[in-house]
């Protein structure tokens, strides 16, 4: 007996460039989003949120005559606070209520909800709601914060301090004798993610099922059922999460929000449909809750760079709030776990406090941390290469991990499965053209732009399992993600997966899987997620983990199926199992052949043809997975840029931008290639243009797109994409996990650049975005050190 594959090169098997099924009702039109539905009775919701960053709440006023329309914290009786706890030593809580109650922790809080038929007149209800607050003092920031203890965001809490979290690995020991020590500063501003589609759900009661309905754009279905049902004191038997189209998510939606938890009520409540749908000032004011870090790391390497030790103070503006599941605790902890990368050195001291201020929350945002550590690390990779005056790529890559050290275990324990990451880095050194680059520089640019050329090198944690995420404390932990296939009385498979796709391609990709092992067409099969009521459990979406577990799961239910397939193949063909064979989608015994499709049909349709001794699982198998190895299968790349810098404008143009990347086995390289070059977009954004601005009160000043500024098509250069294929050895097809890789390096490759073609004016330049103003400054400060040492002189 046989059990080869089923696909063929024509088929879409995994490794095709598939076009993705998902986007013919996409750019048609006919997605399915929460702003799409409509029910008979539906009340429009909308919230009032607070005017100020930081208050007691004295009194709430509601309108005369709409006093039946207007919900505050004290009427939401049987709904609790959310409470994100977590095991780690030294995290506070802080429990968030789903309506302000008593004070207001950040501008854009929401305190009061109303609602009427139509979004105009829930808004113009709360509009009229009267709002008594007493102004306190805000903590502006981490300095604000741990400067005057006595002001605090908890009232409960004795500092501002979320959480420390500390690791020391030989420190003393490998830096004693450094003769290279550099030291540097970096930070990364505040951003929102900005997904097309904000928060929106809608939830009504389903009195044929007794049970409370939700649709919600989430990316974790399931994990929302588990805590909507804690906070609303019900039984998951009596709570249905359905995700429908999502409008991008990049971790935003992987969390419960406060008005999830509201439109759920209501809907318990009233028995009645209810639904909220974010606009993007609400999401720019409320939302801006992503990549706020500061650095201040030293390297100690020796006379050549190489890395002996190196030690970092980190410090996270965390904002008011924890959020549910992944708390607090999960920045700081990826933040130190992964500031040593890619690279082989054996002496860590970290130091990473998260600092509570009066700000929205901290949500884990694409990538987690890693982009700000890799900005950190690789600004200090150049600077070390400055010192000991060799190129940056020279020193980078005697710095990383050798292809022939895999799998490597780093200092921070982490277990770097497979790669090779020095033909990387060389790969994009010679994709980008440097030493034309070089000659170009001494040359000159006809415009009198400044050239620069940098490199980024890091790797991404993907599919984080048990044995990590149980570390962090976390009120939820994933296990095994599970898949059901069923082959259907016609030949199709029908594919139910827990995890939600909301621009990952993922009824494609798991198609692909599909295809590659039965042999069915791609247009026979149909993937169904995220419908708690239809789909087996996963905790969902979220740290490019979907395509290795449950793309695992959809392998595993495959391969348990394909003994049953060749029993009863054989069985019909009248030959022996043991020489029955499995390819193209068809049981083959010597030279004869019967199809998955006329095997479906005996087994629904006609069961008298059937064997006597049957596995009676049917045509139908739910199987659940995680890797041999869960602590993660890593991915990795090298990111390169040209940068023109005008200095009479400060503006920054990149003129080329190379990424060589490896993702394992790839299902489908199109798939890839734009999950590559959305996250690159995402990152130019956090290089360049994005931050969130507060004035001295602690109230945003970018609260639309004309303050907010996002990378347009005029302003992303050509990508050049370069794909490395090394198989993890733990995971189904040797898949690893890419969704968020794009986004980790363009912002120390961006900045790497600048400070290149600025080198000679003595310029470094660690702080995002790098604006116009920013450069600026830091040009007029180079010529006013350069006056001051000639007239010295």
């Amino acid at each position: 007996m046989s059990q080869t594959y089923g696909a063929t090169t024509e088929s879409g098997g995994i490794g095709e460039r598939v076009q993705r099924k998902e986007d013919e009702r996409h750019l048609h039109g006919r997605g399915r989003f929460v702003a799409d539905l409509v029910l008979p009775g539906l009340q429009e919701v909308a919230f009032l949120r607070s005017p100020l960053a930081h208050a007691t709440i004295l009194a709430i006023h509601k309108p005369a005559g709409h006093e039946q329309h207007v919900v505050l914290r004290p009427d939401m009786s049987g709904a609790s606070d959310i409470v994100a706890d977590s095991t780690l030593p030294s995290y506070k809580s802080s429990a968030q209520p789903p309506l302000a109650h008593g004070k207001v922790r950040f501008a854009g809080e929401p305190i009061a909800l109303a609602f009427a038929p139509t979004r105009a007149e829930a808004e113009d209800i709360a509009e009229a709601i009267g709002l008594d607050l007493d102004e306190l003092t805000p903590v502006l920031n981490v300095s604000t914060a741990l400067e005057r203890p006595g002001l605090r965001v908890h009232e409960h809490w004795d500092d501002n301090v979320f959480l420390t979290v500390q690791a020391d690995i030989d420190f003393e020991m490998h830096a004693k004798d450094a003769p290279i020590v550099v030291r540097r500063q970096a930070a990364l501003a505040r951003q929102c993610m900005v997904p097309m589609e904000g928060k929106a759900v809608l939830a009504y009661w389903d009195h044929q099922f007794s049970q409370l309905v939700v649709y919600s754009s989430t990316q974790v279905p399931h994990m929302i059922r588990t805590v909507l049902a804690q906070c609303l004191g019900i039984s998951q038997t009596a709570l249905r999460v359905i995700s429908p189209d999502v409008g991008g998510g990049f971790g935003y939606k992987c969390v419960l929000h406060q008005e999830e938890l509201c439109i759920a009520w209501l809907a318990l409540t009233h028995k009645k449909p209810f639904r909220y749908i974010e606009d993007r000032r609400e999401h720019l004011i409320a939302g801006a809750n992503a990549r706020q870090h500061y650095y201040d790391i030293t390297a100690y390497a020796d006379r050549n760079g190489k890395f002996l030790a190196v030690d970092a103070q980190i410090q996270i503006d965390g904002g008011a709030y924890s959020a549910w599941p992944f708390t607090i605790g999960l920045e700081p902890g990826q933040a130190t776990g992964n500031l040593p990368g890619p690279y082989a050195f054996r002496g860590y001291r970290c130091r990473t406090q998260c600092i509570a201020t009066n700000k929205p929350g901290f949500l884990p945002y694409r990538g987690v941390a890693r982009t700000g550590v890799c900005f950190a690390m690789e600004l200090i990779m150049d600077a070390i290469a400055r010192e000991v005056k060799r190129e940056p790529w020279q020193v980078r890559c005697e710095n990383l991990v050798h292809a022939d050290a895999m799998p490597y275990t780093n200092v921070m324990k982490k277990h770097f499965d497979s790669g090779d990451y020095q033909e990387s880095l060389k790969k994009a050194v010679e994709q980008i053209g440097f030493s034309a680059i070089r000659d170009r520089q001494q040359k000159g640019e006809p415009d009198g732009r400044l050239i620069g050329v940098g490199f980024a090198t890091f790797n991404e944690q993907s599919a984080h399992g048990t044995s990590v995420f149980s570390s962090w404390g976390l009120p939820v932990v994933p296990g095994y993600d599970q898949a059901t296939v069923r082959i259907t009385g016609d030949g199709g498979v029908e594919v139910r997966i827990g995890v939600h796709s909301h621009g990952q391609g993922m009824e494609t990709s798991m198609a692909q899987i599909v295809n590659e092992i039965l042999g069915v067409p791609i247009d026979r099969i149909v993937v169904i997620h995220g419908d708690t009521g239809t789909t087996p459990y996963s905790t969902g979406t979220y740290a490019s983990r979907s395509i290795v577990m449950s793309g695992g799961a959809v392998s595993v239910s495959c391969k348990t199926l394909l003994p049953r397939i060749l029993k009863i193949g054989a069985h019909l063909l009248k030959g022996s199992e043991a020489l029955a064979e499995f390819r193209n989608g068809a049981v083959h015994i010597e030279g004869r052949h019967i199809s998955v499709q006329e095997i479906a049909h005996a087994w629904y349709s006609r069961p008298e043809r059937l064997p006597l001794e049957i596995d009676l699982g049917g045509l139908e198998v739910t199987a659940a997975y995680k890797p041999k190895v869960d602590t993660g299968a890593f991915s990795y790349a090298t990111h390169a840029c040209v940068v023109a810098i005008d200095t009479g404008l400060g503006q920054v143009e990149i003129l080329d931008y190379v990424v060589v990347e490896d993702c394992g086995r790839m299902v489908n390289p199109m798939i890839v290639e734009g999950q590559t070059y959305g996250g690159v977009v995402q990152g130019i954004g956090t290089a360049l243009f994005e931050e969130v601005l507060y004035d001295d009160n602690a109230q945003p000043l970018t609260s639309t797109l004309a303050d907010y500024l996002l990378p347009g098509p005029t302003e992303i250069p050509p990508f050049h994409l370069v794909h490395m294929e090394t198989p993890s050895p733990y995971t189904e097809f040797g898949m690893k996990g890419v969704g968020e890789s794009g986004a980790i390096g363009p912002p120390a490759a961006i900045l790497n650049a600048v400070n290149d073609a600025l080198k000679h004016l003595g310029i470094e330049l660690a702080e995002t975005p790098l604006t116009p103003r920013r450069l600026l400054t830091a040009l007029g400060e180079a010529v006013g050190r350069r006056d001051a040492a000639r007239k010295a002189a």
